[in-house]
């Protein structure tokens, strides 16, 4: 169990949370202003003003003031209309860090919940409840209503949840733990449905995975380096300390250390005829490295609004006041997400054009043909070559700004959103389709540089050929490929590649 201070919780805290399916609950400190705030709240449903969400219908409706008797339904109402979610379930990891968001938000004192709100999803979050959360049908402003609704519907005993790895009625699944549904008061169904932690997970789950994408590529770009005898001069320090980007100096700087001590490397210092690698080689630092620094800033961003309040309205209880505002856009990180799309989409097109000159006997440096030891009669690795070409194309067509597509919604009064959700759910697909871009860049890199025998590599990518083979074995003539393409993609994607490298890289 973590516990959380909201406002000051990490990206750090959050991927462990993310990775390790660790339940969350807030510290005891959060628990007195998050009353103060549902106090206000209170006084404020048994008055006669109108104040928007708490007695008075919702969006368009707005004008339409709701009797005090009837707040309750009001909530209830607002829940079950709003779960129109659709498509496929989000995966438990990334709903369980969506939940986790939501407590940060509302444990800041300013949604107006009752204490008994943020423990109802401690608890289900302790006994393994999990909301059944339909992927789509967000567009990323007036919060992630719909994806949040199902969550809010499982915590009154609506809708679905998963309870011990069986999905059923949410009902069934809180009473199986022991657990009860709990009744919503006022403004606390508004409360659990706007804001942007639908949209925030995913893009946080997309960034995780991104940044092991990165460090992945470094040590693998390391290997291709040695398969086709490339230079290390491009890696030199003061060729990116004078340019100065940082994640160039780090992408260098590893690379360097990872080659070092490398055999293959120090045999063609003399003697080479090439002049220059080509840029996929040459330039591995300033690309990754700049998509590194693409990171860094979403990171930043994400990092934020993972301890903002983004609901509407919010009780200012300093002021004495509940005001309507529109934390609930998620236009911050519809960008962070477009950001992470681009970097990914980068690091997968440089990758895929060293899979391409490995595979080419008339660019890889003597290597043999489609790197097979008996080209003609075999193929190789020639189809896997394509299938990287094909991912990397779409993940181009993916990396596509999401945020820039706004259209009105809800009678024009929602009249500009930002398709923060699905820009933020593309990250999944597009670091899945580049972790086969590495794992076969791994598959050839790996046979490119053991066809370079009795020379050696260095003694981390030796290492990292060791942890290959004990799954893989090399390539000696034509096989069933697909079971090795995953099982190298799965290397990549668990963070065993830049692990057996030693490379670990500071977001």
């Amino acid at each position: 169990m973590i516990e959380m201070i909201p406002g000051t919780v990490t990206l750090a805290t959050l991927e462990d949370i993310y990775r390790n399916l660790i339940p969350a609950k807030l510290d005891a400190s959060a628990r007195e202003p998050v009353e103060a705030a549902a106090q206000m709240v209170a006084e404020a449903a048994a008055g006669e003003a109108a104040v928007y969400g708490i007695n008075t219908g919702f969006g368009k409706l707005a004008s339409t003031k709701i009797a005090p008797d009837d707040t309750a339904t009001l909530q209830r109402n607002l829940i079950l209309s709003h779960c129109c979610g659709v498509g496929e379930a989000l995966p438990e990891d990334k709903t369980r860090l969506m939940m986790t968001l939501k407590l940060l938000s509302m444990g800041r004192g300013a949604s107006g919940v009752r204490w008994l709100v943020i423990e109802q999803i401690e608890k289900m979050l302790a006994h393994g409840v999990i909301p059944v959360i339909p992927s789509q049908g967000s567009v990323g402003a007036s919060g992630d209503l719909a994806p949040l609704a199902h969550m809010a519907a499982a915590m009154i005993g609506a809708g679905e949840a998963t309870f011990e790895g069986t999905r059923m009625s949410s009902a069934e699944a809180l009473k199986k733990a022991g657990l009860e549904p709990i009744v919503l008061g006022p403004k606390e169904g508004l409360g659990l449905i706007n804001g942007t932690q639908f949209s925030t997970a995913c893009a946080l789950a997309g960034l995780f995975d991104a940044w092991r994408m990165a460090e992945a590529s470094m040590t693998i770009a390391a290997l291709t380096t040695d398969a086709i005898m490339g230079s290390t001069a491009p890696l030199v320090a003061d060729i990116h300390t004078l340019r100065g980007h940082a994640g160039q100096i780090d992408v260098a700087e590893q690379m360097r250390g990872i080659m070092d001590g490398s055999e293959i490397r120090e045999s063609h210092r003399e003697g080479d005829t090439r002049v220059q690698d080509p840029y996929c080689i040459r330039c591995q630092p300033q690309v990754v490295g700049a998509a590194l620094d693409v990171l860094r800033m979403a990171a930043k961003t994400l990092e934020i609004e993972a301890n903002a309040v983004t609901d509407n309205p919010l009780v200012l209880v300093g002021e004495g006041r509940i005001v309507s505002g529109g934390n609930f856009h998620a236009e911050y990180v519809g960008f962070a997400a477009d950001q992470i799309a681009l970097a990914v989409a980068e690091i997968g097109a440089i990758a895929q054009r060293r899979v391409a000159l490995m595979v080419d006997p008339t660019l890889s440096h003597d290597l043999p043909p489609f790197l097979t030891p008996d080209p003609g009669l075999n193929s190789g690795f020639m189809i896997a070559e394509v299938t990287t070409a094909a991912l990397m194309s779409e993940n181009k067509h993916l990396a596509n700004p999401c945020v820039t597509d706004s259209t009105p919604t809800s009678a024009n009064q929602e009249d500009h959103v930002s398709m923060a959700a699905h820009g933020a759910l593309r990250l999944t697909r597009m670091n899945a389709n580049l972790s086969v871009i590495l794992g076969v860049e791994l598959l050839c890199a790996a046979q490119g540089v053991e066809a370079r025998a009795p020379l050696q590599t260095s003694a981390r990518l030796q290492d990292v050929l060791a942890m290959l083979r004990e799954d893989i074995p090399s390539l000696a003539e034509d096989r069933y490929l697909a079971p090795d393409i995953e099982a190298a993609s799965a290397m990549v994607r668990a963070g065993r590649v830049a692990a057996a490298a030693g490379v670990e890289v500071k977001a």
